[in-house]
């Protein structure tokens, strides 16, 4: 592998690396830089117009670059970050906002927010998946997906987590190696779900349809953490695509609980629910400042999950409709809506079809998936004649380009916020304010 010497780390790129510059100019990606490092690194993957590679020798340390306290930092790809001052993390993700909106979007005349800091640079999360599989000795094993590859990394303990669960995955790992070892069943990830406010704990058992011995796996999961629910999601092909799943229940009431605010949010193992429930207060306090219902309204919300921005809308605007279309969501937001005692109507299906029957709205939250809006969405979106639009994205990429569409068809950003909901890695919840010209 060829050896680049003396390189100067100038900044932190969408995907988590360090970025530098080779004496051909080249851009060179390089894991675990820190930006202020001068360091010689070894090409790992040369793809013509840029350059993939790790450190070699560190040449001079930045005053940014921190010692990592968790020990399975640089092989567990959980987090990217750990090495780098929270400061310079923030910086970086209001810079790739910046970038994603100048470079896809073509929007330059926006001063972008400074980033809006995390409560709780650790400990915040409050949703962890870990993959199950089979280690090197042939026995089952329960981790996360190594940095860069498909190895699973078992844990004890995982520092994302609030103190009280961050042992967690150890006990886990545990319970699931003697389950196996007695009575086998298929199994791809367990997740936990873990109640900031509410103190609940929930386990769910992902994999395809089987066999199990289900009093057996909820008395062992049960001694070994002492869920308030555990449950067994079925299944049947790609389970990131989050279709309308079957949910066995094997112990408690079959779903967890957390509050943002005044309001309690019931949430089912295949609904969407913000990992970090103070940086999702913090997304809500934004979206109403930005949206400001004043009783007379219309206000549209689009990809309303569980009913994170439908609750609270629900209290100030004079009509609000959600529009979701995954059952397990729905099903939960409905009964959200109802223990919450507030007007809402709840459309589900596809947005495009649903916003093609929904009428006219003053304003709309839009809370869309990682890939963004499809484009008849947003044509759909675009008809219904709203005057604002509070965009949330968890990709800078897609929002940008969203943002790009909606400013050809008559809107100007306003207002662009990057907000931390994710410290110690690379990515970035962003609040994005349109209004119609």
């Amino acid at each position: 592998m060829d050896l680049l010497r003396t390189l100067h780390i100038d900044g932190l790129a969408h995907g988590g690396a360090a970025v530098a510059r080779s004496e051909d100019g080249r851009v060179v990606f390089v894991a675990g830089g820190c930006p202020g490092d001068v360091v010689d690194a070894r090409v790992v993957t040369d793809h013509g117009r840029y350059l993939e590679a790790e450190i070699d020798q560190v040449l001079t340390a930045s005053d940014e670059r921190r010692t990592p306290p968790c020990p399975y930092f640089g092989r567990c790809g959980g987090c990217q970050w750990q090495h780098v001052s929270y400061a310079a993390q923030a910086e970086a993700k209001r810079t790739q906002l910046v970038d994603s909106l100048q470079r896809i979007g073509r929007i330059s005349d926006l001063e972008v927010a400074p980033t809006v800091l995390a409560a709780r640079p650790y400990g915040y999360r409050n949703r962890l998946e870990m993959r199950a599989g089979t280690g090197a000795d042939g026995r089952p094993v329960l981790g996360l997906t190594a940095a860069r590859s498909d190895e699973i990394v078992p844990i004890d303990a995982c520092l994302l987590l609030p103190d009280r669960a961050k042992g967690l995955p150890k006990a886990l790992g545990g319970a699931v190696r003697y389950l196996m070892g007695r009575a086998p069943f298929d199994l791809d990830r367990v997740a936990l779900r873990v109640g900031t406010r509410t103190r609940e704990l929930e386990v769910d058992l992902w994999g395809p349809p089987g066999p199990m011995q289900r009093h057996a796996v909820a008395r062992t999961l049960n001694d070994a953490v002492r869920p308030t629910c555990v449950t067994r999601v079925l299944v049947k092909e790609d389970a990131r695509k989050r279709a309308d799943l079957k949910v066995e229940v094997l112990a408690g009431k079959g779903h967890w609980r957390e509050r943002l605010g005044e309001f309690e949010y019931r949430v089912s193992a295949p609904s969407f629910f913000q990992s970090n429930t103070l940086g999702a207060e913090t997304l809500v306090e934004l979206v109403m400042a930005a949206l400001e219902p004043d009783g007379t309204d219309r206000v549209l919300d689009l990809y309303a999950g569980v009913g994170t921005f439908t609750l609270p809308l629900a209290e100030l605007a004079g009509e609000v409709v959600a529009i979701e279309g995954t059952g397990s969501a729905v099903r939960d937001l409905r009964a959200n809506i109802e223990d919450a005692g507030v007007p809402a109507d709840v459309m589900p299906g596809d947005a495009a079809r649903a916003l093609a029957e929904a009428g006219s709205f003053d304003m709309a939250v839009v809370d869309p998936p990682r890939a963004g809006m499809a484009p008849d969405a947003m044509r759909a979106l675009i008809g219904t004649g709203v005057r604002r639009i509070c965009y949330v994205s968890c990709d800078t990429a897609t929002l940008a380009r969203d943002a790009r569409q909606l400013t050809e068809s008559g809107f100007r950003l306003e207002s662009a916020t990057p907000v931390d909901l994710f410290p110690q890695t690379w990515h970035v919840e962003s609040v994005a304010v349109f209004e119609k010209a």
